[in-house]
């Protein structure tokens, strides 16, 4: 422990600039502060801080130790939090997002039975289209579909999630089938929440703007519509798999589809992560995982 003793001071005076803003951190002292670190400096046989009357400074092997420290304190907090979750069972808030359609059909029973397991838990799900800030807005987790745009947080590949071009056989019989993405433009297109349309053309992703007399922002009004032989739609594999199955649709451009744009669990880039939020991520992954089409976990598209 003789290793260790003065660390924490060390750390977060490195961190305040003060001793009295470190000693209010660790709520102790200005004087057990200093007599810690000059402990510790003379274990070290250095010196870490240069001390004047406004402020502290680390000197260069000060700045060098202190790089060195943080990483180990956070990893021991890690162990001590680890430790402590072991030995209770998950309790507390947990807060998720995710967006509408996908969050009521597929996450939102997931999470009630996830909750049957674990009674001590109180679940906020709140299910929005907008792109939740989960630092800003305090949540644990957040469910996100498609292609993530780089940021800091991490991101774990729940199941994969493609977006299908289709048409009902009765449009087709009206108006025929496009054969290429230029022909797609002669066509009338159902506009949901986006105006463009992504494909994959020679392994290189191409955006088309379509149009249409029929705007929509809500996926099961653009399905009910395709459906009704009023145009061609583009949506994701969960709202129209079963349709495909039936033939009351038909995919059109398959060579054209992106493949595999996944489905996400998105969290804090904090290296520790409540165990929580661990065994909600693991119990999503598994779920959606044993729900996937055959084809799928063979490595084919459905």
């Amino acid at each position: 422990m003789e290793k260790w003793f003065g660390l924490n001071e060390f750390v977060a005076l490195a961190e305040t600039g003060s001793f009295t803003a470190a000693a209010e951190r660790l709520s102790t002292s200005t004087a057990n502060i200093s007599r810690r670190l000059h402990a510790l400096e003379k274990h070290l046989g250095l010196r870490l801080v240069e001390r004047t009357t406004r402020h502290v400074a680390l000197t260069e092997l000060g700045r060098i130790y202190y790089q060195r420290c943080r990483p180990l304190l956070d990893s021991l907090d890690e162990a001590q939090r680890t430790l402590i979750d072991l030995q209770h069972s998950p309790s507390g808030k947990l807060r998720l997002t995710c967006a509408v359609a996908y969050g009521e059909r597929h996450i939102a029973p997931l999470v009630n039975d996830f909750a049957q397991r674990y009674p001590e838990l109180q679940i906020e799900l709140h299910l929005s289209n907008r792109v939740v800030d989960i630092i800003d807005e305090g949540y644990d987790l957040a469910i996100r579909l498609g292609h993530l745009p780089e940021s800091s947080l991490v991101a774990r590949r729940l199941a994969p999630r493609d977006m299908y071009v289709c048409a009902s056989p009765d449009y087709l019989a009206r108006y025929g089938a496009p054969h290429s993405l230029d022909e797609l433009l002669q066509h009338h297109c159902l506009v949901g929440t986006q105006d463009t349309w992504a494909f994959e053309e020679q392994k290189r992703t191409r955006l088309l703007r379509v149009e249409g007399r029929i705007h929509c922002n809500n996926g099961h009004a653009i399905l009910d519509a395709a459906l009704k032989g009023l145009g061609i739609c583009q949506l994701p594999d969960f709202y129209v798999t079963p349709y495909l199955a039936s033939g009351q649709l038909c995919e059109l451009l398959p060579q054209f589809r992106q493949r595999d744009t996944a489905v996400w669990a998105v969290m804090s880039s904090n290296r520790y992560t409540s165990r929580k939020v661990r065994l909600l991520v693991d119990f999503l992954d598994q779920e959606l995982k044993a729900r996937l089409p055959a084809a799928y976990l063979q490595g084919n598209q459905p």
